[in-house]
């Protein structure tokens, strides 16, 4: 429980923060059913327009290593305020788009603007709780922001039937006009600002870099960068998966692709559950070791001449785990640092959209004929999470060892 709130305020800011960090999948998701109707307009190829993804993402990596000394510095609310009005504009320039290039380098510049919010709800959580409750009150956020990508394709293949895909971003602008609204007149500030943070840019990156030398940050934050890659190169695959692949409708994708979800929601918050009972570390391995399995066995099958119903239990699952592990490992990566929770936050999340990215460029190439690729990239990521976590467990018990 914060200490600087009623219960009743308590839950509205938390509310306001898991709205604003679902800005960054309700942005991705909802324009997902759309792009057909953008590859016809523009007279590319479908697999062309996943570039707005890729650039999306990009944007989202950078964007919060600028983010994180700016709310450092300024506290958290101006650098807010800045980044939603980004958001606002280019989210028209997006709608207003004449051809497939323009709407590449908006949609990069619209992530600079939405990113503030993913920094700025991570950072706040660190101001005002403790560190397991950090954990659960993450898995709260992970709760709303779940249920982003379960509404978002829906919305999104009913909007872009009755209005055409640059209707969607004219419902993101408005969006965000609310969002500023809420942050201007109800979100409260939660750290002073520190005039010693520096923006020059050398300073800047000795910072980032002092941050990365934490043991603990470090491996964290690596093991969510991995997780992030899972996540996102299901996300990006997914149009191929289900409507190329499999042969759904645009329709069927949306509940396919929402359902999905409601396995990030549910791991989130049995993880809730979890923590009542085990500590973050305990949970993180044991996720750990089940994505890897679960994820090595999916690739096995793959070679195979699998069936929708195969395939769909399998991403499920997936989406199930992810729901444990990244508020968990979120909040180890974090839990080191007190005046640099801005700039750690804006880098935890910088490093697991670099991730996806990744597996968002890769997908984009490798998966256009078979789903193996994606298998692939899927296991290789739990694989080297699981791998990190073993590293750090045997590194600290050599440590207590040394020590007693």
């Amino acid at each position: 429980m914060t200490k600087r709130f009623t219960t009743s305020s308590r839950n509205i800011i938390v509310l306001i923060l898991g709205t604003l960090i679902a800005i960054g999948p309700f942005s991705i998701d909802m324009y997902l059913p759309g792009f057909a109707n953008v590859a016809e307009d523009f007279g590319v190829d479908i697999s062309q327009v996943g570039l707005t993804l890729t650039s999306y993402l990009i944007g989202i990596a950078l964007g919060q290593l600028a983010y994180g000394p700016l709310m450092d510095r300024f506290g958290r609310r101006r650098p807010l305020i800045g980044g939603l009005l980004l958001f606002t504009a280019t989210s028209l320039i997006c709608a207003f788009s004449f051809n497939l290039n323009m709407l590449i380098i908006a949609r990069f510049f619209m992530a600079l603007g939405g990113c503030a919010g993913m920094v700025a709800s991570k950072a706040i959580v660190r101001d005002l709780f403790e560190k397991k409750q950090v954990a659960d009150v993450l898995s709260t956020l992970m709760l709303i922001m779940g249920v982003a990508p379960i509404i978002a394709p829906t919305v999104g293949g009913l909007v872009i039937a009755a209005f055409d895909w640059e209707a969607v971003f004219f419902i993101l602008a408005t969006f965000a006009v609310i969002m500023l609204l809420l942050i201007t007149y109800i979100l409260p500030e939660s750290a002073k600002p520190n005039r010693s943070t520096s923006l020059k840019p050398k300073k800047i990156v000795r910072e980032y870099i002092s941050i990365l030398k934490n043991r603990e940050f470090f491996i964290f934050a690596m093991t969510r960068g991995f997780t992030m890659g899972c996540l996102l190169a299901y996300v990006s695959s997914a149009p191929f998966v289900f409507i190329e692949y499999f042969g759904l409708t645009e329709q069927h994708f949306g509940w396919v692709f929402g359902s999905n979800a409601l396995g990030l929601i549910l791991g989130s918050q049995v993880n809730r559950l979890a923590l009542k009972r085990y500590s973050l570390l305990q949970i993180t391995t044991a996720t750990c070791i089940a994505l890897t399995v679960l994820t090595g066995l999916g690739l096995a099958i793959s070679f195979m001449a699998i069936q929708f119903w195969i395939v769909y239990p399998f991403l499920f699952t997936m989406l199930f785990l992810v729901g444990f592990q990244n508020p968990n490992v979120t909040a180890l990566s974090l839990d080191p640092f007190n005046k640099q929770a801005g700039s750690a936050s804006a880098l935890v999340g910088s490093i697991g959209m670099i991730f996806g990215s990744v597996a968002s460029i890769l997908v984009s190439q490798l998966v256009t004929e078979s789903i193996t690729p994606l298998f692939f990239i899927l296991f290789g990521s739990a694989l080297c999470s699981l791998a990190l976590i073993i590293y750090y467990r045997n590194k600290t018990k050599a440590l207590q060892l040394q020590t007693t």
